[in-house]
């Protein structure tokens, strides 16, 4: 028989906690996150399952472990204005909405940021403030940020971004070339920047000024 979308959601979170993700925080947003709205439909029966999957115009949603270890890295108290690079699906937006005071989120495809508003506004999300454009860039306009989140890889860390950071501020970002990348943590404290790797893993590219050119 198969399960529940519930018992679906408390399998991930059960698998997310083997893996050692630890913050019920994070764990609680994760299994109340309606993984299945955020896939298409071809692939609603691998929405809980612990994998990236396709959600077209050539990105993914990333894989559940991924989002709650990215989450997770951020120490959100509830109170933080949060910068997302990449909206893609919304998934990733969806769960920092349930963890920090308010959400700015960038997406370069149109498209796909006004498919994840209509999400989150279906869902009641109502902390989240969608823009669209080069999110190698930052948001300056909104600066300073507590955390950074970029859901897709840069050559190297974009200096806009670091430079958007509150002095306690924490950037999570992927970082290396198209086929090797490392999940890495930087934080600023008194002026110093500290970096943390956190582990190997494969994001779509993030295209912008501050990163890959479109041509590259």
């Amino acid at each position: 028989m198969s399960m529940t979308i519930e018992q679906q959601q408390q399998q991930l979170r059960r698998k997310l906690e083997y893996s050692g993700i630890a913050d019920t925080r994070v764990l609680d947003a994760i299994e109340h996150t309606p993984r299945h709205l955020f896939v298409p439909q071809h692939s609603v029966e691998m929405a809980y399952e612990d994998t990236a999957l396709s959600i077209g115009l050539g990105q993914t949603i990333s894989q559940p472990y991924i989002v709650a270890l990215m989450t997770e890295a951020l120490a959100l108290t509830g109170h933080e204005t949060i910068l997302e690079i990449g909206t893609g699906s919304g998934y990733q937006t969806a769960v920092l909405a349930q963890l920090a005071g308010t959400v700015f989120t960038i997406e370069r495809l149109a498209e796909l940021s006004t498919a994840a508003q209509g999400r989150l506004g279906s869902l009641g999300i109502e902390n989240v403030e969608f823009h669209n454009g080069d999110g190698s860039l930052g948001l300056p306009a909104c600066a300073p940020f507590d955390s950074i989140i970029v859901t897709a890889a840069a050559p190297d860390i974009p200096p806009p971004l670091v430079e958007q950071l509150t002095d306690s501020g924490r950037l999570v970002i992927p970082v290396g070339d198209e086929f090797s990348q490392t999940l890495e943590l930087i934080h600023l404290q008194d002026g110093m920047m500290t970096g943390k790797k956190l582990c190997s893993c494969r994001f779509v590219k993030l295209v912008g000024d501050a990163a890959w050119k479109n041509e590259e």
